[in-house]
């Protein structure tokens, strides 16, 4: 036993340094930005704070921002549990490819993929025009913002879901089919409380990067304060206008949002040990 302790045990000068070398590591590359992010945000007082999230541009910013989350998470909730139950469940020609191309978006630079929209979709193209002669916008506009995040978001659902459901395999579906189930039964009975944790992680990062997207939105959308200006842009705007304390202030929106995910993140994870864990003690006993 000792020889296994002393074998598995890294001696203690060692893991301090490790551990130091870790909270140095977090210290300056996450700890330090926070705490300069709100520093700033807070110099002027609690007044300029509030004060520059309360303009007009800024609300209108906001409000652009979790309307683009609230269409893309959604549409990709939808395709990511439809592609990870064809994949996983299924056995068809052009699985590999299907595999490929939802991996595409992370493989390919967001600013590249604003691009593409332009040139499909934009004033000049021929989809594009003739949305615009019909009286419909999409590029320079909310649906262009709303199509550029959904693209880049487009693999976080699924590739979530994918390992999960295909390491759980499909004894329980057949066993339902077996039983008389139908198709819709057994995925709302059997195979959706399983995947559940796993949809839900998925859902947290979608909208977390829907709400942060940057690359992609920024070529899209034109830059049309007010209109088209995500957070995300509005504190390149403010930024690039040197007006530092309002910039600092906006962005620190986004910092919330992103503690807040992170938070959530960490408790599904949580809950979903505890649930592994559970029937694990359950047949322990």
């Amino acid at each position: 036993m000792r020889s296994e302790v002393a074998i598995t045990t890294e001696p203690r000068l060692v893991r301090t340094i490790l551990i130091a070398v870790a909270l140095a590591f977090l210290g300056i590359f996450l700890i330090v930005p926070l705490v300069v992010v709100f520093a700033e945000a807070l110099r002027g007082g609690l007044s300029a704070y509030f004060g520059a999230l309360l303009t007009p541009d800024a609300r209108a910013a906001i409000r652009l921002t979790f309307l683009t989350a609230a269409f893309a998470v959604p549409m990709n909730l939808v395709f990511g549990v439809a592609a990870a139950w064809a994949i996983a469940k299924f056995e068809f020609p052009g699985k590999s490819l299907l595999l490929t191309l939802i991996d595409l978006p992370l493989s390919v630079s967001p600013v590249v993929c604003g691009l593409v929209f332009i040139l499909l979709l934009g004033p000049h193209s021929a989809v594009g025009g003739w949305f615009a002669e019909h009286g419909f916008k999409i590029i320079f506009a909310a649906p262009g913002i709303i199509l550029a995040t959904t693209f880049v978001t487009l693999p976080l659902v699924a590739r979530e879901l994918i390992p999960l459901l295909q390491s759980q395999g499909s004894l329980e579906e057949e066993a339902a089919l077996t039983l008389g189930a139908s198709g819709w039964q057994t995925f709302f009975r059997v195979s959706l409380p399983k995947m559940r944790w796993g949809l839900v992680y998925g859902v947290i990062l979608c909208n977390a990067r829907a709400i942060g997207e940057f690359g992609a939105v920024s070529v899209v959308s034109g830059h049309i304060r007010g209109l088209t200006t995500t957070v995300p842009l509005h504190v390149e705007i403010l930024y690039n206008e040197y007006q530092m304390a309002a910039a600092f202030s906006v962005a620190s929106l986004l910092t919330f949002l992103a503690l807040a995910t992170l938070v959530i993140k960490s408790a599904v994870e949580w809950r979903a040990g505890r649930r592994r864990a559970s029937p694990a003690a359950a047949g322990a006993r």
